[in-house]
């Protein structure tokens, strides 16, 4: 696994030359992006030795001429070079080629690209875009006249395919190969809420083109696996979204004997015992029977202990953010930017300050913090900008903004709970407003606190951006590890994007069923899931042979644990994210491809039962990488805690041949710890793979 993140490169790419070249002095000069490789096989241990070898390929031209440095989708640079630089370039060896930088439209929600997708190149090149493999979406339903279910360009189902089309109108295709519903009162397995079609087209829609909301987000749409066929199975209705246990147990039969590969859940309910949930015991079956099952986490986060979906032959996947923002930014009185964000931007909000006001600071209703109804009646908005708390990344808005537009405000500067801290979870509001972060809040406060005059302020859109090098973020609403109900599998297993995601709806904002242009922008480990649960269909068609636990793991042992800065990734918190809220870290697909070692186990009951990890591990490794190759251990111990790994080293002499080795814990005495819990690595290490896997050490006195 690397210790670097994906890289967008080239939308990064994009942002760093409008900053860096709006000035460019040298008209001639043209930024192209530069594909090397070692001609030697040379291995790079640093990511400063990486960085040297790059800059000999400029030679003179030296620092000011380099744009972006790549270090896992490819290996390469971006640079500013001259037609005769180019040339002389190409002499160089290890030199692959070079192209000119171009810009592209972002894809669905831009995660695709974020996660390393770019098409024809790469993993989804080499995984054939999902072809040839089924995805059961389990949810609400579909709305099959989407364009985003378009069968353009789709082969036809496989032959194992036995599944049906329950709708009264023709509406199945090569793309959604079937669908079925399972709820009372409805026989149809229309979308009436709009969750099962957003989740369907995140995992496997097809290429969109127009694709925005509210002109945000602007591009082309696509799934994760664009040409993976859809199943989808309806087990709830209407709003509420409730899911019947007898649903669950009428459906788990069918969509196994249909022939699906994936199953994509995006629902559940608080921890039960293994025994007692449907989906727990419907996902064994279907992993005994060689279908992957990806689950979303549930949206009960921060707190600890508040998973959905936590068996430990689910995938139980966590929510993160990706590096595009749709940036509102607060100008201050005191020339001080403050960045929001916001899906509605006017383009003629007038950049003249206006007054700040701060209702909870001068109001007797302790509710007019939240500006709630009935509580500015006494305060003075007019004409103003109101700073208002958000109660909650769940309540409600629109009282809000009848109470400050009743009475005349101008603008809304929302603000997060501590709870939510960073986490942008952005409403649609039709009224100019930004919404910022509990620490932003708490800056604009303190100006409002400090001035001796009147605060003022104003709004400044900015539109989408790419490239805040932080993320990915995990959500705050993603609820967090310890699984309640087998304590010793470390849960969720991986985080996705999963924060202000553009898919598919059914309806548009307005209620009209009759555009085909209607996208959504969301956000829960709901749209988390199905990015997953992608991913999953791609290594799937890349390698057809691979169980469901092989893709587990290699998904989990590959993933990153830092964002695009390089530095730990955090929590709404904006501190680093312990391993309860990342499981093994966030998904990479690309490496994810090429794991070299993976854990290919059997899923086995006696796990339901499982209190705590054994102070002793057996563990079988198979390798999937080079057939000539060695591992050495490297252990980070978590504090307090003594690791031993024999043999610690393991050589291998053939692909798909298996060693085991024995993992010993034992806590060390005297070790202070503010924490009930610690937490380290084990990861087995060659000259090309890093295959990481987390390590949790509870604390009980």
């Amino acid at each position: 696994m690397s210790l670097f993140p994906i890289l967008t490169f080239l939308v990064l790419l994009i942002l760093h030359s409008s900053f860096a070249f709006a000035n460019e002095e040298n008209d001639h000069l043209q930024t192209y992006i530069v594909h090397v490789e070692p001609s030697d096989g040379r291995v790079f241990t640093n990511p400063e030795e990486l960085e040297s070898w790059y800059h000999s390929f400029l030679g003179t031209t030296g620092q000011p001429r380099m744009v972006y440095t790549y270090k896992n989708v490819i290996k390469g640079f971006a640079a500013r070079l001259s037609l005769d630089e180019l040339e002389a370039l190409r002499e160089y060896e290890g030199f692959v080629h070079a192209r000119p930088q171009r810009k592209l439209p972002l894809h669905t929600t831009h995660s695709p690209d974020f996660l390393g997708l770019h098409q024809d190149f790469g993993f989804w090149r080499d995984s054939n875009y999902g072809k040839g493999v089924i995805i059961g979406v389990i949810d609400t339903g579909i709305f099959p006249n989407h364009p985003s279910f378009s069968d353009e360009g789709m082969p036809p189902p496989p032959a194992k395919w036995k599944g049906k089309c329950e709708f009264n109108f023709t509406a199945c295709n090569n793309k959604m190969i079937g669908a079925r519903y399972f709820t009372y009162g409805n026989g149809t397995p229309m979308d009436e809420d709009g969750h099962g079609t957003y989740t369907a087209s995140t995992a496997a829609g097809n290429f969109m083109a127009g694709a925005n909301f509210f002109g945000q987000a602007n591009g082309t749409a696509v799934g994760i696996a664009p040409l993976a066929h859809l199943a989808v199975y309806k087990v709830c209705s209407g709003s509420r979204r409730v899911v019947r246990k007898v649903m669950c147990w009428r459906l788990w039969t069918p969509a196994i004997e249909d022939g699906v590969d994936v199953l994509s859940i995006s629902l559940g309910w608080p921890s039960v015992p293994f025994t007692f949930d449907a989906i727990a015991l419907g996902a064994y079956a279907a992993v005994r029977n060689g279908i992957f099952v990806s689950c979303s986490a549930m949206n009960r986060g921060p707190s600890y202990g508040t998973l959905s979906n936590e068996a430990p032959w689910i995938l139980t996947v966590g929510a993160s953010t990706t590096d595009r923002r749709l940036r509102a930014t607060v100008v201050l009185g005191n020339k001080e930017e403050i960045d929001g964000e916001a899906i509605i931007q006017p383009k003629n909000f007038s950049q003249v300050l206006l007054p700040l006001v701060y209702p909870g600071k001068i109001a007797a209703d302790p509710n007019a913090r939240f500006c709630a109804p009935g509580s500015l009646n006494n305060v003075n908005v007019r004409g103003k900008i109101v700073l208002c708390e958000r109660n909650g990344s769940g309540s409600p808005l629109l009282p809000i903004i009848r109470e400050v537009d009743e009475a005349g405000g101008a603008a809304i500067i929302l603000v997060n709970q501590e709870a939510d801290g960073d986490t942008k979870n952005l409403p649609t509001i039709l009224f100019p407003t930004t919404l910022v972060g509990y620490a932003d809040g708490l800056k604009i406060k303190a100006y409002i606190n400090s001035t001796s005059s009147t605060p003022m302020a104003t709004l400044s859109y900015k539109g989408t951006v790419i490239g805040d090098d932080r993320a990915p973020i995990v959500a705050s609403f993603s609820s967090r590890g310890p699984s309640l109900e087998s304590p010793g599998i470390l849960k969720p297993d991986i985080i996705g994007p999963g924060v202000n995601i553009l898919a598919a709806s059914p309806v548009s904002i307005e209620g009209n069923r009759n555009t085909r242009m209607t996208f959504l922008l969301g956000s829960g480990t709901s749209i988390s899931c199905p990015h997953l649960s992608g991913v999953a269909a791609l290594l799937k068609s890349a390698h057809p042979d691979w169980s469901p636990a092989t893709i587990k793991s290699a998904i989990m042992t590959t993933a990153d644990v830092v964002n695009l800065a390089h530095n730990p990734i955090e929590d709404q918190t904006l501190q680093p994210a312990d391993v309860f809220a990342t499981g093994a870290g966030h998904v990479n697909p690309s490496r994810a491809n090429d794991p070299g070692l993976v854990y290919d186990i059997k899923p086995d009951c006696s796990m339901q039962t499982e209190k705590w990890l054994s102070l002793r591990n057996r563990r079988t490794v198979t390798n999937v990488g080079e057939a000539n190759s060695s591992y050495v251990v490297k252990i980070s111990p978590p504090p307090g805690v003594h690791v031993a790994v024999k043999p610690d080293k393991l050589d291998f002499t053939k692909s798909k041949q298996k060693l085991t080795y024995e993992v010993t814990f034992s806590r060390l005495t005297n070790v202070a710890n503010s924490s009930n819990f610690t937490q380290g690595f084990l990861m087995w290490t060659s000259g090309k793979y890093l295959v990481r896997s987390p390590i949790v050490a509870i604390m009980v006195d």
